[in-house]
């Protein structure tokens, strides 16, 4: 097969939970460890760092990918969506698996995928492992894809483990209530091995500090011994300095990443690059201001309070859970326009109505549906919106929706795209 046909194959033959949902979920590690075993441990070749969390594991991910290769390592990333090219979810140094080695790779194992059936994300994982190993990398970040406990991701043994935080978000598989989801994501903290906890909220704190007891592992809450400041001064456009106060010291910082979340996130970086240092040698001298400052330019790290244009401003950010839509609907509440057009697509197996009732009424809405069978049908999403007073049409496409705010749109508005990374992946 060509790359064309090897992923036509990885996308239709195996279930994948970004395009079919609950159908794609597997609720146990057999067949991770079937794959492990099929591909000889890759993961035991190199160090690694473990990102858990309901939002911010992404950014925070690439972050610490940044910092690693800034500091000379050779540094594998595996994440999760992607936006526009599968191969986005596992680099090196910032540059995607090879093609090559995506078709070798499914070429040399498909008769073995016939029989154990992995979903989608168990052999991307299995994947990325091999791709890591081959080239030889120092350390790599590793993203869950969904809670922890059962996530394919949970064969490792990292360095350190990191939870960002927890909030309601495929209550369907990880639980109906903050401890329960708390307990699935806790399920990546390993025997002795030290974890970092970004946010101290109530209901999940003690659920990780318990676990991090039994499982005799240092634990350590970001957002108790960091604190990140956003100062105002924006020395050019998509940059934000923050200073950050951590371990006696103080550090002056420049984001790329501008969404006023990113601080939470920061401090939970900050943190981890802290901790590595005083624990083990082998990060002794590292450094986080670069890695920070070139988040964007050495990984590709998109989607994340993304401006593609200034007059009208447009921005995209793939939050799209409640917590992570709360975030964006009070930064947008933060800044001045004359009107707010609000491009929306969510997926079809979410209770949206926490996420509708967060919504800025004030708001000209363009519904659409990403072109995914989980996508909602954009009339649907209309209706229910209007349930909330957020007034708007329907479009047929994503496409459609989006030029059709951007030809609404005076120059001192703002364009604002999200509720779903597909919605924002077929922006982009």
């Amino acid at each position: 097969m060509n790359y064309q046909q090897t992923l036509d194959y990885m996308f239709s033959r195996l279930p994948m939970f970004q395009r079919i949902g609950a159908a794609a979920y597997k609720a146990n590690l057999d067949n991770t460890i079937a794959l492990c075993e099929l591909t000889g441990h890759p993961y035991r070749k190199f160090r690694s760092i473990h990102v858990a969390g309901t939002n911010g594991k992404g950014s925070v991910s690439h972050m610490l990918a940044s910092i690693m290769q800034e500091n000379g390592l050779k540094t594998g990333l595996f994440t999760s969506p992607h936006l526009k090219d599968f191969r986005e979810r596992i680099k090196v140094d910032g540059t995607m698996v090879s093609r090559d080695f995506v078709t070798g790779f499914i070429e040399k194992y498909k008769q073995d995928f016939e029989k154990i059936k992995p979903s989608f994300f168990e052999m991307t994982f299995a994947m990325a492992m091999c791709w890591f190993e081959e080239m030889q990398v120092d350390i790599a970040i590793i993203e869950t894809g969904m809670g922890g406990r059962l996530d394919s991701t949970n064969v490792i043994t990292p360095l350190l483990s990191i939870i960002t935080n927890v909030g309601y978000d495929h209550t369907q598989f990880l639980g109906k209530t903050l401890q329960e989801i708390a307990a699935e994501k806790a399920g990546i903290i390993k025997s002795e091995v030290p974890v970092v906890i970004g946010e101290t909220l109530p209901g999940s704190a003690e659920v990780f500090r318990e676990t991090a007891s039994k499982k005799n592992a240092p634990i350590l809450f970001a957002d108790e011994v960091v604190k990140v400041v956003k100062d105002g001064r924006h020395p050019v456009a998509g940059e934000m300095m923050v200073t950050a106060f951590h371990s006696l010291k103080k550090s002056i910082l420049k984001s790329p990443l501008t969404g006023n979340y990113q601080l939470k996130n920061i401090a939970t970086v900050i943190a981890a690059t802290d901790l590595l240092q005083t624990t083990y040698a082998f990060f002794a001298n590292l450094t986080v201001t670069a890695g920070i400052h070139k988040t964007i330019q050495n990984t590709g790290l998109a989607g994340r309070w993304q401006v593609f244009k200034e007059k009208p401003l447009i921005i995209c950010d793939i939050g799209h859970n409640p917590d992570g839509i709360s975030e964006i609907v009070h930064q947008l509440n933060s800044m001045e326009f004359n009107q707010l057009h609000f491009v929306i697509g969510v997926v079809n197996d979410k209770d949206i109505t926490k996420m509708l009732s967060l919504l800025p009424m004030n708001a000209r809405y363009y519904f659409c549906k990403a072109d995914i069978p989980r996508g909602l049908d954009a009339k649907e999403l209309q209706a229910k919106a209007l349930e909330f007073e957020l007034f708007g049409d329907s479009y047929m496409s994503v496409a459609a929706a989006y030029h059709a705010a951007v030809d609404a749109a005076a120059d001192n508005d703002l364009i604002f795209v999200g509720g779903s990374a597909f919605v924002v992946a077929e922006v982009i």
